[in-house]
């Protein structure tokens, strides 16, 4: 084992409790607000990009938001962000955002980025991720799952499983 395995160990085990952390914090802030479908509690959240650079959420407030949570060994998960890819790029300079909240490991998910031409932002949750998609409404912890926000910063959508291409184009329509 070389000495750098310690401390990526450590630092991988600091990534999942402050994940699990930040899931716990977003799940008590939508269970007081009720029934409540703002999404400032999403917004609120910050998550590293590929490079390590932590990004809000909430830089995106005002554009149609679609937050999409998926992993590279999720099947369905790949088999829909080459339809997201074409919306972002179909739609993008109209306010359509999409953003990518990864459950996974950085490297895979630079090389799965690249295969597909990601054209935008992939955030890394790791498995910590699944908590907070948890608190997010997806009780079963599975993958993919989708949250659309509007531009009101009302949450239009969520979907546990993967959109067809007609939902995401009435959802685009309905919110541009």
């Amino acid at each position: 084992m070389s000495a750098a395995s310690p401390s990526r160990r450590w630092l991988l085990v600091a990534a999942a409790v402050v994940a699990l952390l930040l899931g716990a914090w977003v799940a008590r802030s939508l269970l007081q607000g009720g029934a409540n479908r703002d999404a400032s509690t999403l917004l609120a959240v910050s998550l590293p990009d590929a490079e390590g650079v932590q990004q809000s959420l909430g830089q995106w407030r005002g554009k149609l938001l679609v937050v999409n949570f998926w992993a590279t060994w999720c099947a369905p998960c790949r088999e829909e962000m080459p339809m997201f890819v074409a919306a972002q790029k179909a739609h993008g300079a109209k306010g359509l955002q999409f953003v990518g909240v990864a459950v996974d490991e950085v490297p895979k998910v630079r090389q799965f980025a690249a295969e597909i031409g990601l054209n935008y932002p992939s955030l890394i949750g790791g498995f910590g991720a699944l908590e907070l998609s948890k608190a997010l409404g997806n009780s079963l912890m599975a993958l993919p799952f989708t949250i659309v926000v509007g531009r009101d910063g009302q949450v239009m959508h969520t979907q546990l499983g993967p959109l067809r291409k007609e939902q995401l184009e009435q959802m685009i329509e309905a919110g541009l």
